[in-house]
């Protein structure tokens, strides 16, 4: 469903290509040089070379997010690799700055987990190194960059979250934000000019408000209307905020959704509802810093994240993972992972924007979002 869903998203930038099909072998079988293709070496040769680096960089990855704390945990102990992970809260913003300013340092991250216009942005400024998995042809082609700076690697649905021991109203739709029940209890996972998830939010709001995909600025306008009426509050959702009920209303991915409601159980009682209007939908994306300072980790990095074991690790953080119709059609998902997403049909009218979409709503929320609704 994700992947026929998200077809019009390749219209998105390629880079030249950065060299051959596979790394370098030395003697007795060991990888020299970082591999472009990882359908042309050893599992094992990769492993051996990046177990002999040690370490891999991550950054802005959260615990609670999309399973990242078992699958990180996961990798380091299969791999022998200590990962460091900076900023877990960070933004994708701070992801690919962080690539600019820490260029040339050990602890400049080695890989990235982006939202699509700054895997598009960092693509386009030469910042990622080309590389394709070893399960490269089960990814759609339209959730990865056809030379492999960036691969698409899970995709969410906006949702609203609500914690019905403070507020009991479930909204249903857009307009049931704007219900005065809900003054000052309404926030957004951080900022859409930095915030994926944020952006999304904002663009959802728009579709059910006489916007489109080629028109973000209704949503902005709603938004504008909650922050003038006091129900939108100036605070990032997150897990801690969610359970101390600060944050009573969230607006955010429905797999973090669903997770607070199992991470909360006996806390307080959370509900998750994808909007019947507004159901807006987008995938974030890998990509590997060229410049990083361990560059055979980050291969086997994606390596592992692109297997069945690393995509069904995700999929238990409530996530879709890109080869789930690769997975479903062999029949390798366990049931149980299955009943624990939303149902289907919720789903039914999700829509995807494409790369240019994405891009002129960037500059629009870039251009007016302060004026109209943060004041900053």
């Amino acid at each position: 469903m994700g992947a026929v869903a998200f077809a019009a998203f390749l219209a998105a930038c390629s880079n030249n290509d950065n060299g051959g099909g596979g790394g370098t072998t030395g003697g007795g079988g060991g990888l020299t040089t970082p591999p472009s293709d990882g359908s042309t070496v050893s599992i094992d040769d990769l492993a051996a070379a990046a177990k002999g680096e040690g370490t891999i960089n991550t950054i802005a990855l959260p615990p609670d997010w999309a399973n990242y704390g078992e699958i990180m945990s996961t990798f380091s102990s299969q791999y022998g690799i200590d990962v460091k992970n900076a900023s877990p809260n960070g933004s994708s913003s701070d992801e690919i700055t962080a690539v600019k300013s820490l260029a040339g340092q050990d602890r400049a991250p080695d890989v990235l987990d982006v939202s699509p216009g700054f895997a598009i942005q960092g693509a386009g400024e030469g910042l990622f190194a080309n590389y394709k998995v070893s399960t490269w042809d089960t990814i759609p082609d339209t959730l990865k960059d056809p030379n492999g700076a960036w691969v698409g690697d899970y995709w969410g649905a906006i949702a609203f979250g609500l914690n019905t021991d403070v507020v009991s109203t479930v909204p249903a739709t857009w307009q049931d934000l704007l219900n005065p029940v809900y003054k000052g209890k309404v926030a957004l996972n951080g900022d859409p000019r930095t915030s994926g998830s944020a952006f999304a939010g904002v663009f959802a709001a728009s579709l059910a408000n006489g916007g489109s995909l080629d028109d973000i600025t209704p949503g902005i306008d709603f938004f504008a209307k909650l922050a003038n009426t006091g129900t939108l509050i100036p605070v990032d959702a997150t897990p801690a905020t969610v359970e101390s009920g600060e944050t009573p209303i969230t607006i955010d991915w429905d797999y973090l959704q669903v997770s607070y409601g199992s991470e909360f159980a006996g806390k307080l009682t959370w509900q998750v509802a994808v909007p019947t209007d507004g159901t807006y939908a987008s995938n974030y994306c890998q990509a590997i810093n060229k410049e990083g300072p361990h560059p055979f980790a980050s291969r086997l990095w994606q390596e592992f994240l692109y297997s069945d074991a690393g995509q069904l690790l995700w999929l238990k953080g409530y996530s879709h993972p890109v080869r789930f119709d690769d997975l479903s059609a062999r029949g390798v998902i366990p049931q149980d992972l299955l009943d624990k997403l939303p149902p289907a049909e919720q789903y039914a009218n999700v829509v995807f924007p494409n790369a240019d979409q994405v891009a002129a709503a960037t500059q629009i929320i870039a251009d007016t979002w302060a004026q109209k609704v943060s004041g900053v």
